[in-house]
């Protein structure tokens, strides 16, 4: 399966746990992986499964990395409807602004016609759980949900 992974970070966890991913999923699948600053919405794979790995920062504020591809959204409201998405989280619950971040993400993608598969899962720095065992974990149930699913290649 073709598998794009994008990470929106802002002091580098998000991509940490980005490449995680990647070498997790790279031995049985043809993997990409990008930061969100370098990437244009309009050219997300329509026939793969688009795997995001966004922190929040501030005040439940995008990362620094993820800003630009909200600001490219923002500017050029590309048709995603053949999108399609799963996303994971990074946040501390000792926060209220706890998950924003992959949450706005996730909102934006939506309000041009994309799809999520799956819920959206958020890491809590504060809990026992390591980020890296949560997220293989969950990617590997998305992957096999979107192997059932036609536009899966």
């Amino acid at each position: 399966m073709k598998i794009e992974i994008l990470y929106g970070t802002e002091t580098g966890n998000a991509e940490m746990l980005a490449e995680d991913l990647e070498a997790h999923l790279s031995g049985d699948h043809d993997v990409t992986l990008t930061n969100l600053s370098d990437a244009d919405p309009a050219a997300l794979a329509v026939d793969a499964l688009n795997v995001l790995v966004c922190s929040t920062y501030g005040e439940g504020d995008l990362p620094a990395s993820a800003q630009p591809f909200a600001d490219r959204i923002k500017a050029t409201a590309p048709d995603l409807s053949q999108v399609r998405f799963a996303i994971f989280g990074l946040g501390d619950r000792e926060y209220e602004t706890f998950g924003l971040g992959s949450d706005k993400l996730a909102s934006l993608l939506i309000g041009q016609g994309a799809t999520q598969l799956g819920e959206r899962l958020v890491h809590d720095a504060s809990g026992s759980d390591l980020a890296e065992d949560m997220a293989i974990e969950w990617v590997d149930a998305q992957v096999q949900t979107a192997a059932t699913q036609s536009w899966a290649a």
